[in-house]
Parts: structure tokens; sequence; C-alpha cells
């Protein structure tokens, strides 16, 4: 199985190469968002003096923070994925013995994920040059989050593949997809932390599995979580992959037996 791996990641990481402007493309996108919260954010703690106990400062180091994780816990599934079963390319993925998405697709991310931060490493350190947060992290936090981040990646992975695996149904499945990545963008603090919603959105972000992806590895690298609210974490993220990994095999065998393409 390892074998297998290992020829998936060289054809990935090969295909990663070749579309070099692509994943610029990719990377300045993701990067406009937080950056603009940030500059909003600061001038708002800036003219107050504080947002609900939350300085520009505090803002620099949580929003220079989400960049590097979010990078690490984003996936690509949908961009790769959804294309194959719209054309039927996936056909050609069928016939080989192992599950499409578990090997190809996640390889993919994974090559994508890796090369992406390459090129972010640089132009983070320039941001942070440029807004001077103080950041709090020590050892332990750096080593608490380093599990957290890994499970944040796989809780995205299957909740967007689960997703893209209605596009055996709907043949286009943007919308859906759309919809997902605002919600997730309120609820898992991309937008703004979560400290600063609504104590009913607060009870709404703890209860579904997206702040675990994004808000819990910050605030975990920050220091900014008491040790019983780590441990929940933890328990949670446990909790949500191995929910999303049975939703995910149950959508994908209804979807696979429904699945046709020409020359198929």
């Amino acid at each position: 199985m390892l074998n297998i791996y290992k020829r998936f990641w060289q054809v990935n990481w090969a295909e990663q190469w070749q579309y070099r402007a692509n994943l610029m493309m990719y990377l300045a996108y993701g990067l406009v968002s937080p950056i603009t919260y940030l500059a909003v954010w600061s001038a708002i703690a800036d003219a107050q003096g504080n947002v609900n106990g939350l300085t520009s400062a505090n803002f620099a180091a949580y929003y220079l923070t989400l960049l590097p994780v979010d990078i690490l816990t984003t996936c690509i599934t949908i961009y790769y994925l959804a294309y194959k079963i719209q054309d039927g390319t996936l056909s050609n993925e069928l016939l080989q013995p192992v599950h499409p998405i578990l090997t190809n697709t996640l390889v993919n991310n994974l090559a994508f994920k890796i090369l992406q931060t390459m090129i972010f490493v640089p132009i983070w350190i320039a941001l942070v040059l440029l807004f001077r947060p103080t950041f709090t992290y020590t050892w332990q936090s750096l080593l608490l989050s380093a599990p957290a981040i890994g499970m944040g990646f796989f809780i995205r992975f299957l909740l967007e593949s689960t997703l893209t695996l209605i596009a055996f149904w709907t043949t286009r499945v943007w919308a859906i997809y759309h919809f997902d990545t605002a919600v997730s963008m309120l609820l898992n603090g991309a937008f703004v932390p979560l400290v600063l919603l609504p104590a009913w959105a607060q009870t709404m972000a703890h209860l579904l599995p997206y702040q675990l992806t994004l808000s819990f590895p910050i605030l975990l690298l920050l220091n900014q979580l008491p040790l019983e609210q780590i441990l929940l974490n933890y328990g949670l993220q446990v909790f949500w992959l191995i929910v999303l990994y049975g939703l995910f095999n149950f959508v994908w065998r209804q979807a696979i037996k429904q699945f046709s393409a020409v020359g198929a």
C-alpha cells in the first residue's frame, strides 16, 4: 500500500509543478480575505482602543496565525474531483484496485498543500514584518497544535469530499459548495474571531465541525484555550472524524451505484 501512495505522490507532485501559475492564483485568493479582515478590524480596534477586549495587535496575531493554519487544513477536492465526475474520466480511476478519493485525490491535496506552503512561507514572513504582531506561541502550543491541524485537515477533506459526491446526482455541485463555504467562514473563525459572534452563533459554531478545522488550531497556537477546552475539542475532532468518515463511505457506496459515463 505504501508503494501505491508513493506512486500517486510522484505523479501528483509532478502535476502540481506543471500548474504553478494556477497555484499562485489560489494562494493570492486565499490571502486577500484574511488580510482585508485584518486591516478592517485593526482599524476599528485602533479607533476604539479595543473590540470586546481585542486590540489591533491581537487581531494581527490572530489573522497572521490563521493564514498558515488555513493553508494546512484547506482542501481542493471539489476542484479536482467534481470535473472527473462530470466528464466521466473518473471511470478510469474506478478500474484501479484502490479507492480513488482516499488515495489519488487525497495525495493530490497533500502535494498541492506542500508546494503552496513552500511559496507561502516568504510571503508570511513579509506580512509579519509589515504588521508586527505579538505572537504568544510556545513549544507546547506548537506541539499541541500539530495533531489538531492534522485532524482539522482530514475533517475538511472528508466533509468536502462528501459534498463533492453530490455531483453524482446533480452533475454540478458548485452552488452547494459555495453555500457551505459561506457558512463555514462564519462559523470557523475565518471571517471574525468566534468570541465576537453573538452567543447563539458561538453555540452553533461549537456544535458543528467547522471551528475544529480553523479556530481551534489558531487559539491553540496562541495559547488562548484552557486545558479542559483543549481536551474537549480534541474529543470533538475524533468524534467528527468518525461521523464524517462513516457518512463519506455511505454516500460513496450510493453514488457509484448510479455512476455512468460515455464509453464506461
